[in-house]
């Protein structure tokens, strides 16, 4: 009898199946609901995909809705088999399922033991991702040949501004999502809590709805992606972006297809190398180096606190209260993610990240609530992301410096500045930026840790001055958790 292929939540494209005539099992398991409260519209996008994706392959497939997994698997017959779960608790469940085939990963270009074995050579130093991101490239052979230099930092004129693209493929709700929406409000009605504003769906839900956006985006605005992808705008919040981080997460897209897509893009001449490698990168590089990370690292990494960081998570960010923010950045990407469950990365790193780690906020905390409130959020993307790269938390396993920035930083980038109450030059006082003040007080704090960053350390011998130093920080010890 031929085994029946379980598809997780995050193995919805054609690329997680071989024989097109293969037995399919779905199933949505309730509990992971209502466990924890997540964004209504990662809920929405979840049970969306898996229906329709159920729909797609017909009688080959079923659907159990169940409790648990446990609870579906039971109503199963016959033999079963899955593709590596892309979590340690749903690897763990799968190895205690009696007679369940567990198949290696998909969805990586890059096997965990071909990691390993480049992980565990003798090196000088920590794992870095440009080393990674080298070797992958020459391993796998992209954009083979001398590799462009991208600069990091746009020019300040390059904000935004004359960035002319049309609006990517709609999506069009049909009778599946209309039936998802009654659902989740129904269990909103039965006491289950989401967070975030429910709205039409934003994100695919299908292969071809994923397809359409990836090809779309490579032909308007791939060419623009290395010159925006670290500016941001009130005005925009989608730029040159391709917004398919969820399409990747949850399997739809295949990251080999896109590769492919990009480089041929290069190839032909309709994208700049300038363009297209940091759009690579972000895939092969950073997407396939958090997710070996992940299991190289194992469980430990979640702990992760060098910095000591031992702040809770005030409300008004956790619910996404993003009118009670004044200072216009915060308060524009906090409502992007009540709003659209999503901002780019950039935003996620130098808005949103930067005002947790200058206030020492629980990076595991941290990690969990980008988890729940982006509609890409998984696990292994948000433990090696935020933990390590944002928050700094794991002592440089994943980057070499914390993202803390003051809001000049944040004004060279965007056009928040510009009629924000604050001034991003200004530390004291009530027009100080808090972005500005946070970053002096963060210094000031953990300087005895910080003193061995070159571009750190600089930064605390600008602000040696005792009087300033006590005066930021009481500044800032007055702020507390309220919002800024």
């Amino acid at each position: 009898m031929s085994s029946r292929r379980w598809l997780l939540a995050d193995q919805l494209g054609p690329h997680f199946l071989d024989d097109p005539a293969q037995p399919v099992l779905l199933v949505e398991a309730r509990e992971l609901f209502r466990r924890r409260p997540m964004h209504r519209q990662k809920a929405h996008l979840i049970l969306s995909a898996l229906r329709h994706r159920a729909a797609e392959l017909g009688e080959r497939a079923i659907l159990v809705r169940a409790g648990t997994f446990r609870e579906a698997l039971a109503q199963v017959d016959g033999p079963v088999e899955v593709c590596h779960p892309g979590s340690r608790a749903g690897l763990a469940f799968a190895r205690s399922v009696p007679g369940l085939t567990i198949l290696p990963p998909r969805g990586f270009l890059t096997s965990r033991d071909g990691f390993a074995e480049w992980a565990d050579a003798p090196r000088r130093g920590p794992l870095r991702i440009g080393d990674f991101y080298d070797w992958a490239r020459r391993r796998h052979g992209v954009l083979e040949g001398p590799p462009g230099r991208v600069p990091r930092r746009p020019h300040p004129c390059e904000r935004g501004d004359g960035l002319v693209a049309p609006a990517p493929p709609p999506i069009v709700e049909d009778v599946i999502d209309a039936e998802v929406r009654d659902e989740l409000d129904r269990w909103e009605q039965e006491g289950v809590r989401f967070l975030g504003r429910d709205a039409p769906r934003r994100y695919p839900a299908t292969h071809a709805e994923a397809d359409a956006r990836l090809r779309h985006f490579v032909r308007h605005r791939l060419p623009d992606f290395g010159r925006y992808q670290e500016v941001m705008s009130g005005g925009d919040p989608l730029l040159a972006h391709s917004v398919l981080s969820s399409s990747f997460n949850l399997g739809l897209l295949d990251p080999a297809e896109a590769i492919g897509a990009a480089e041929e893009a290069w190839r032909a001449g309709n994208a700049s190398l300038s363009a297209v490698e940091p759009f690579i990168r972000g895939l092969l590089g950073w997407r396939e180096f958090l997710w070996q990370l992940y299991w190289y690292f194992g469980p430990g990494f979640q702990g992760a606190n060098w910095l000591a960081a031992t702040e809770p998570l005030p409300d008004w960010f956790a619910t996404l209260d993003a009118d009670a923010v004044q200072a216009r950045c915060l308060a524009d990407v906090l409502a992007g993610v009540r709003d659209r469950a999503w901002a780019h990365h950039a935003q996620r790193l130098l808005v949103l990240g930067n005002y947790a780690l200058q206030r020492g906020w629980r990076p595991a905390e941290l990690a969990a609530w980008f988890r729940d409130c982006f509609v890409d959020g998984t696990d292994w993307v948000m433990n090696a992301a935020v933990i390590g790269m944002s928050q700094y938390a794991d002592l440089g396993r994943v980057d070499t410096r914390p993202y803390a920035v003051d809001g000049r930083y944040v004004d060279e980038l965007s056009d928040y500045c510009t009629g924000c109450r604050y001034q991003p030059d200004t530390a004291l006082g009530e027009l100080a930026c808090p972005y500005t003040a946070g970053f002096g007080a963060f210094l000031h704090r953990n300087r005895d840790r910080l003193d061995t960053d070159p571009r750190l350390a600089a930064e605390l011998a600008e602000r040696d001055d005792p009087q300033m130093r006590q005066a930021v920080l009481a500044q800032e010890d007055k702020r507390g958790s309220s919002p800024p």
